[in-house]
């Protein structure tokens, strides 16, 4: 199982939000790219990152931060916040960028979804934010009546291979991430599912791991020193 550390960006700095709620931000670094350093240090391979001013604008915001946390680190970087044409996607992987991921725009404009799929292929994963088991948008700001399943379904048929799922509920809680719904998941659908929200254990990355789970996004745990990056890294080979 691949562990892809995370940094939430707002303001050039590094953040996370409280379940979403942008009213409850906390500042951990006001240097994303020494972070990104640290992560590689710890032994991660990937990095997954998240412009949050971009998903709340619906334009990508934080675009050099990006281009220098991939050139200083020379990591697999995968970015989402805001990317909604064609042109966005194409400037995030001339910089670097390994992967970006697909949010609101995958929900509201399936034929720009199938456009960027056609163009780009694998280097498109898809976010799938859930909260009470309706699909959000619009960096969780509004609900849509998508349920996850139907929504699974769809971005397996459309031939989408990496879904980014969050459960909303558990999103920097520290209360443990939801295992069942990922062990699901997992078993349900052909997609390279990665767990979000709430990975804040090394139990929590066995049993996903063991759950056959692709991949594990570890944020606020790492931040506040509850979960070791490279003690979990290790646990998820």
């Amino acid at each position: 199982m691949k562990i892809y550390p995370a940094i939430d960006l707002f303001d050039n700095k590094a953040v996370r939000l409280f379940k979403g709620d942008y009213a409850q931000m906390t500042v951990y670094n006001d240097n994303p790219v020494s972070v990104a350093q640290a992560f590689k240090a710890a032994g991660a391979a990937q990095i997954h990152l998240v412009d949050l001013a971009g998903a709340k604008l619906g334009e990508p915001v934080h675009f050099e931060v990006v281009k220098n946390i991939v050139k200083e680190t020379g990591l697999f970087v995968e970015i989402g916040g805001g990317i909604r044409n064609l042109a966005a996607i194409e400037k995030y992987l001339q910089a670097g960028a390994s992967r970006v991921i697909l949010g609101t725009a995958a929900v509201t404009d399936e034929a720009f979804l199938v456009a960027a799929l056609k163009a780009y292929g694998d280097k498109i994963a898809v976010g799938a934010d859930v909260a009470d088991g309706k699909i959000a948008i619009k960096g969780w700001l509004e609900k849509t009546e998508y349920t996850l399943d139907t929504f699974m379904q769809k971005m397996q048929m459309l031939g989408v291979k990496t879904v980014i799922c969050t459960d909303i509920s558990k999103d920097g809680a520290m209360k443990g991430t939801n295992r069942a719904l990922y062990k699901e998941l997992a078993k349900k659908y052909r997609l390279n599912v990665i767990a979000s929200g709430g990975v804040s254990s090394i139990e929590d990355i066995r049993e996903l791991k063991n759950a056959g789970v692709y991949g594990a996004i570890i944020g606020k745990a790492y931040y506040i020193g509850a979960l070791d990056l490279h003690e979990a890294i290790e646990v998820a080979r």
